[in-house]
């Protein structure tokens, strides 16, 4: 088994596709809009994913945060708020906030768990810092650290007890990246004490979840050379030590223009840094044989977390969506109409 997590190009694989996984294997798969037609389609396709690396438990992920970053839409699936909702109920009142964010949780991995995906890179817990750029936005639930911390344990909560494993991300912060990551590399000035009390601490909080992603962000403090990703320093003192996370620490997407080099050469600092699990996301190839190059199979620690990850997904609890969706929209009010 490869320690990576790969797409596919399209709504159905390729022969080439399959020829391709069940050779390497990788740990994971990951799905965007470009692979989702209908539900019937989508559990066929997670059904093949599956068949091609032969285990029944491969982690399938898919960004479904809510709000503008959703590849499951409407007319087959809810528009489901974005995290700054569940921010601006809970800065009102903190239980009724917690308890949307549940229910809002809840309803995603009734929908994700039905199509055969049991993972979600989800909850986004950055900070909301006015200055920064655009690319975190409605994405974060606030900006008070404690308050996102409160709300992503929440939204963690509920995508557990319906069978989907979440993905704190962006280890150990993006709120304060002053460029978009996919198109450039965003450089945090902060010293290493502003950070320790405000960006780090959802993380800190949250340090017992499953799995992680992380930030392509350079931090000036910390490794003034290197992204969080590739930078063997931050990895093991700030996110292992500082942060305290022994979870599955799997890279952001090995093709956004915030990292440098070939592909089997980014894929190969992301593992000699520390992280577990490399992710390539375009679904090209090409793009996918060089990542397969540069990472090693999955083992040591990194296959011990990922085995551990894999323990603690549970069949979904007993659930009733048309009353936590009525209940939701009561909570939500205004915020959200539907």
């Amino acid at each position: 088994m490869r320690a990576a997590i790969f797409g596919c190009a399209g709504p159905k694989l390729s022969d080439a596709e399959i020829a391709f996984f069940g050779d390497v294997r990788p740990w994971g798969f990951i799905l965007f809009a470009r692979n989702i037609v209908d539900p019937a389609q989508l559990r066929a396709l997670t059904a093949a994913l599956r068949d091609c690396v032969g285990r029944s438990d491969a982690p399938i992920f898919i960004d479904q945060e809510g709000g503008r970053v959703a590849r499951l839409k409407p007319p087959f699936w809810r528009a489901a708020p974005p995290a700054a909702r569940f921010g601006e109920l809970a800065s009102v009142d903190a239980e009724r906030g917690a308890r949307a964010c549940y229910l809002n949780a809840r309803l995603l991995a009734a929908e994700l768990h039905m199509a055969g995906i049991n993972a979600d890179c989800a909850p986004l817990i950055d900070l909301a810092i006015t200055s920064a750029h655009a690319i975190i936005g409605d994405r974060a639930f606030a900006g008070s650290a404690p308050l996102v911390a409160a709300l992503g344990e929440a939204m963690c909560r509920g995508l557990l007890e319906g069978g989907v494993l979440p993905v704190i991300k962006h280890i150990p912060g993006h709120g304060r990246a002053g460029a978009d990551s996919h198109l450039s590399l965003p450089v945090v000035e902060a010293d290493l004490a502003l950070l320790a009390q405000t960006d780090f601490v959802p993380f800190q909080k949250l340090a017992h979840m499953p799995l992680a992603m992380t930030a392509h962000i350079a931090y000036t403090a910390i490794d003034p050379d290197r992204p969080a990703t590739q930078s063997k320093h931050l990895i093991r003192e700030v996110i292992r030590r500082m942060i305290g996370f022994d979870g599955v620490l799997m890279s952001d997407d090995l093709g956004m223009a915030a990292l440098r080099g070939n592909f089997s050469l980014r894929a190969r600092e992301s593992i000699a840094a520390g992280c577990d699990i490399a992710l390539h996301c375009s679904g090209d190839l090409e793009e996918m044989r060089a990542v397969a190059r540069g990472v090693p199979a999955l083992a040591g620690d990194g296959a011990r977390r990922c085995d551990r990850a894999l323990a603690q997904l549970r069949p979904p609890a007993a659930f009733d969506p048309q009353a936590a969706t009525r209940e939701l929209q009561d909570l939500l009010g205004a915020l959200w109409p539907c």
